[in-house]
């Protein structure tokens, strides 16, 4: 009878470590055009199973799925405010980088999806890509303790925070040069339950590696950038944080392709297309 209640015991508590670790697993969220309809889901396999209710609220599965080959996926979210950070790795920022996250505001319309075309503007001199992790809030708030930070992200998912270096390096501010239409692809997908400080992020253009660092090398985290732009900014569900690129970037043309493939997200591909008015 004991051996059988400890038996028992030892089932029930290796069942509670296995749900444990099912919970832990990283969920991946897409966001899609089906029949005219913008949909959001779970990815599973090729399937995307639509939620109901609130992404960063109540929701659950329903009971409808679409193939991935069926949809067009959309950027993940639709963000209200965006936000980024500029020389926040080492080997972009030279030995010195900065001392505290310097942040500036990217257009909520420079944010499209995968497959989107990066617009090449017809009076445009150096148009750069650079590869870097996203951080989606899910948590709103102001004034958040850089040890409550990871607390009030959502998940993370790939992005191109595309750069005009003539423009950047004319204009009194960055609001065309980095907040342009289409200058902003993120995707493909959004995805919960990663260490947004562990991640392998590569760029690779026309099929060439040109970026690849682990996240690690940040120079300030993801804490840390929260922490900071709430001191002076409300953060709200669905923001989003660029956070940085590593390495050196070099200029694109139009037919190029660009990839960011940030580890347990996916590639994030974009084609330079020349911009007509």
């Amino acid at each position: 009878m004991i051996w059988a209640g400890l038996a028992g015991i030892a089932a029930w508590l290796a069942g509670c470590i296995l749900a444990a670790v099912a919970v832990a697993e990283p969920v991946a969220y897409a966001r899609f055009l089906v029949d005219g309809q913008t949909k959001v889901g779970v990815v599973r396999g090729d399937r995307v199973l639509e939620i109901e209710g609130d992404l960063f609220g109540d929701h659950k599965l329903g009971d409808t799925f679409h193939y991935l080959v069926d949809v067009q996926l959309l950027a993940p979210v639709a963000p209200a405010k965006v936000f980024a950070v500029g020389l926040n790795y080492r080997s972009h920022a030279g030995m010195s980088g900065a001392r505290k996250p310097e942040i500036f505001y990217k257009s909520p319309t420079s944010v499209t999806g995968p497959g989107a075309p990066i617009p090449y503007p017809e009076d445009a001199s150096s148009l750069h890509y650079e590869g870097e992790m996203v951080v989606v809030i899910g948590k709103g708030g102001r004034f958040i303790a850089e040890a409550d930070a990871l607390d009030h992200v959502f998940g993370v998912t790939a992005g191109n925070d595309v750069s005009e270096r003539g423009w950047q390096g004319s204009d009194l501010q960055w609001w065309r040069a980095k907040g342009a239409d289409g200058f902003g692809p993120i995707g493909p997908y959004l995805v919960r339950g990663l260490d947004p400080g562990k991640l392998m992020l590569e760029t690779r253009l026309n099929g060439e590696t040109v970026q690849r660092e682990e996240t690690s090398g940040m120079l300030h985290d993801t804490a840390a950038i929260i922490s900071h732009i709430s001191r002076h900014v409300t953060l709200s569900p669905g923001g989003v944080i660029f956070t940085g690129t590593p390495g050196s970037t070099r200029s694109m043309r139009p037919g190029d392709v660009v990839e960011v493939d940030l580890q347990g997200v996916g590639v994030l591909t974009n084609t330079v297309k020349r911009e007509r008015p």
